[in-house]
């Protein structure tokens, strides 16, 4: 189980979980080599066996892990550890754009236009190495707090190839372009029409196609008519609306040819939104139409005009985009050079993300206040009651009636020769008071140590006691978890830089069974050890091998198996991987007579019987 504490690759310290998708979990961690944070997406154990779940995995890793890109989540590593796979990846410090349209709505169409923007470019950079998203929505899209959007997630994606037709439909349904949900061949048309579907969401507040289950939205994919973004957003300039239009036609040859095509029309809509320009191709066999071809030097001068449309207007606060902000910034004519378009485009478009970094920023604080207890908005009130002299288990049992989690519980512990161990002496919010399940209950238990519950102790032991010399205690972590062990040790300023593994007969799996430095020994603050955790108790098993010993064939029977048969004369039974070290056998032999009519047969009254104990031989 990942726990907070816990190293990954003697490398990377988890820190808690920030989510979970289909195949697998992703956790803040800390890089103790580099020291910085970082995403590592865990594969999930039930799959971790699965062959063919690994090798999705495993191509996730190649694929995204030759993306650089200032709109791709980056890749810092891959590896495997004790049959777990992960990636580490860049953290980004946000929310994604699913969240964000939940909390705001209906986006601002120039809000829109940049986002998609952004996420266009990853696409593009992308697509130019061969690699088809297929799972592009807004929970895989993220912006950060500097107004940045990423695309990450590139869990199903791999190169794609001309003749490459994918068996099985992948990712969110609401957003799966029609080939997606017919098992049909996947290209970059299909990104781009996952693209539109996520900028009608952004411009609407909705999702175009839904339903009561994914059957039912990709036939709506496959079968109904879109309902223009402009009947939820009135406003809507027409260019943007017929771009979200031809980028979600049902048929690929109908929308967009690339990715580079699309950015170039919305680069457009930013300059001229309310011109009709986006032509909508009605494609008939044998029919084309030629369309006008964008020349790299009329690429460069739209470049411009739409970073200078980015220049919000009375919709947004005059302190962040005012014109004297912006001409003095990034409009000064000696500043353009032709090599240089790009850049200043990137640095625009981060501009204009000022306005969702503002309102991710208020959405973080809120969200973080709502959890450590100072915004109620909500949160449940109960009545505290009293457990002091109560044993830990059942009040615990108690609180967890009352609507108390683990999360709201923190127990410490003391000596008291007068009290029973694991009675409560004392607790933080008194009987009657009114307690938000917010906030932090915290108990004091009779005992010496946690073991009764050591996912929630506080020990006292693991506060840090510095001596007048400078050097801090070391305390003893044996018998704990890793995750309590990794903090009780950083709380006495002491850093576990590395793990190993071994069986224990006596230590559970994932506890300590021995640490590098000795319980009680001096040290210098931030002093690394190193913990060997237990495994648990190695499998062994035996093999038995058990001769008849009569003269003809026997039955037997063994009582710890379950298991009847038969044994030839002058045969055995060998049997092996046994997890017991004995066996009860019981054989019986029945000697055969010479009848009256000359053939053989048994004697019951002749039966012998016996029974024995057998050790087995360790495998």
């Amino acid at each position: 189980m990942i726990t907070q504490g816990v190293f990954i690759a003697d490398r990377y310290e988890i820190i808690d979980k920030v989510g979970s998708g289909g195949m697998s979990d992703v956790y803040r961690a800390k890089d103790h080599i580099l020291g910085r944070e970082v995403a590592i997406k865990i594969l999930k154990p039930e799959f971790s066996e699965d062959a063919t779940f690994v090798a999705k995995f495993r191509t996730e890793a190649q694929s995204a892990a030759g993306l650089e890109h200032p709109n791709i989540v980056n890749i810092y590593d891959v590896g495997s550890e004790n049959g777990m796979y992960f990636i580490v990846m860049e953290y980004v410090e946000g929310i994604t754009l699913k969240t964000y349209i939940e909390k705001k709505g209906q986006l601002n169409f120039k809000e829109a236009i940049s986002i998609a923007i952004q996420v266009g470019r990853g696409i593009e950079a992308a697509h130019q190495k061969g690699i088809i998203h297929r799972d592009i929505k807004p929970q895989n899209i993220i912006i950060s707090t500097e107004g940045k959007v990423k695309v990450t997630d590139f869990g199903i994606a791999r190169a794609a190839s001309s003749n490459t037709i994918h068996a099985d439909v992948m990712g969110s349904v609401h957003y799966s372009s029609p080939e997606q949900a017919r098992n049909g061949f996947v290209d970059g048309k299909s990104d781009i029409y996952s693209l539109g579907i996520v900028m009608y969401e952004m411009v609407t507040g909705r999702v175009p196609f839904d339903g009561d289950n994914t059957v039912a939205i990709a036939i709506q994919h496959l079968q109904e008519e879109m309902v223009a973004p402009s009947a939820y957003a009135p406003d809507l300039p027409i260019s943007l609306e017929k771009i979200i239009l031809k980028a979600t036609m049902k048929k690929a040859d109908r929308r967009y040819a690339t990715i580079s095509d699309m950015l170039m029309d919305l680069k457009k809509a930013l300059v001229s939104p309310n011109e009709d320009f986006v032509t909508i191709v009605e494609s008939d066999f044998g029919q084309t139409r030629v369309m006008h071809k964008v020349t790299p030097e009329q690429e460069e001068t739209l470049t411009k005009r739409a970073a200078e449309a980015l220049t919000f207007n009375d919709d947004y606060d005059d302190e962040y985009y005012d014109d004297e902000y912006y001409d003095d910034e990034y409009y000064d004519d000696d500043d353009y050079d032709d090599e240089e378009e790009d850049s200043k485009m990137d640095r625009i478009l981060t501009i204009s993300g000022i306005v969702a970094a503002i309102a991710i920023v208020t959405i973080l604080v809120v969200i973080a206040g709502n959890f450590v207890g100072l915004f109620s908005f909500g949160s449940k009130k109960v009545t505290m009651i009293n457990v002091v002299g109560t044993q830990y288990e059942e009040a615990l049992q108690q609180l967890e009636d009352l609507g108390l989690t683990d999360k709201n519980v923190v127990v410490s512990y003391e000596d008291n020769n007068d009290v029973s161990d694991g009675i409560i002496t004392e607790q933080s919010v008194p009987e009657g008071k009114e307690f938000s399940l917010s906030d932090t209950l915290r108990l004091t238990v009779e005992g010496s140590d946690g073991s009764s519950d050591s996912g929630k102790s506080e020990s006292k032991e693991s506060e840090s006691s510095s001596s007048s010399d400078g050097t801090v205690s070391v305390p003893s972590v044996v018998g704990m978890t890793q995750a309590d062990a990794t903090q009780t040790l950083s709380n006495s300023q002491i850093v576990v830089t590395s793990t190993t593994q071994e069986f224990s007969e006596d230590v559970p799996t994932g506890s300590v069974v021995s640490q590098s430095i000795e319980a009680g020994e001096k040290v210098t603050p931030n002093t690394s050890i190193t913990l060997v955790i237990s495994k648990g108790k190695e499998d062994v098993t035996y093999s038995y091998s058990i001769p008849n010993p009569y003269d003809g064939e026997c039955t037997y029977e063994i009582v710890e198996l379950g298991k009847t048969g038969t044994i030839p004369k002058n045969g055995s039974i060998n049997i092996s991987e046994v997890k017991v070290d004995t066996l009860t056998v019981t054989l019986t032999y029945t000697p055969l007579y010479l009848s009256g009519d000359g053939s053989m047969k048994p004697n019951p009254n002749a039966t012998e019987t016996s029974t024995q104990t057998v050790k087995g031989t360790p495998n």
